[in-house]
């Protein structure tokens, strides 16, 4: 029976980190979904079509992988769309808690027992620990240099949008 799992976030932008546990997850199941959360309370610094671009432009190697958008409720996507597992990175103890806490409120809104969908949390590679989105953007707007935190392509959009 195939196995369809989802790593869903907001990829603003997609970094090396990300790309490392959608590699990672990819030989783990037979269909990866790469879910590009849109979250109306928070201003992204790519539109959504540039962040699934440069999704699908650093995953191209990898045969399993569909990229996908949605926004509201993770549960509510993963019960329309048949998926089985739920993959999370993990970079320090405090993620840990948040997604600890998110993985048992995801539990809950499942629509039913019959539709029992397994959190995996996969560490993030000790060479990756320390990247984020957020930091990345930072260290790019004051001239610094990202290059091995984010794909290529990320470094040419930014380019681009001199961000």
């Amino acid at each position: 029976m195939e196995k369809t799992a989802l790593y869903a976030g907001s990829f603003d932008p997609i970094t090396n980190g990300h790309l490392d546990l959608i590699e990672r997850a990819s030989k783990l199941y037979d269909k990866l979904v790469v879910g590009v959360i849109v979250n109306r309370s928070k201003t992204a610094t790519f539109t959504l079509e540039e962040r699934k671009d440069m999704i699908i432009k650093a995953t191209e190697h990898l045969d399993n992988i569909y990229i996908d958008s949605f926004d509201g409720l993770l549960a509510d996507y993963v019960n329309r769309n048949n998926i089985d597992v739920l993959v999370r990175g993990l970079r320090a103890t405090m993620d840990f808690e948040y997604e600890l806490q998110m993985a048992h409120m995801n539990a809950h809104l499942f629509c039913s027992a019959d539709n029992h969908v397994e959190t995996i949390f996969l560490m993030t590679s000790p060479k990756y620990s320390f990247i984020s989105s957020s930091i990345v953007k930072e260290v790019y707007s004051l001239k610094g240099d990202i290059c091995g935190l984010v794909p290529e392509v990320v470094i040419d959009v930014m380019d681009k949008k001199q961000i």
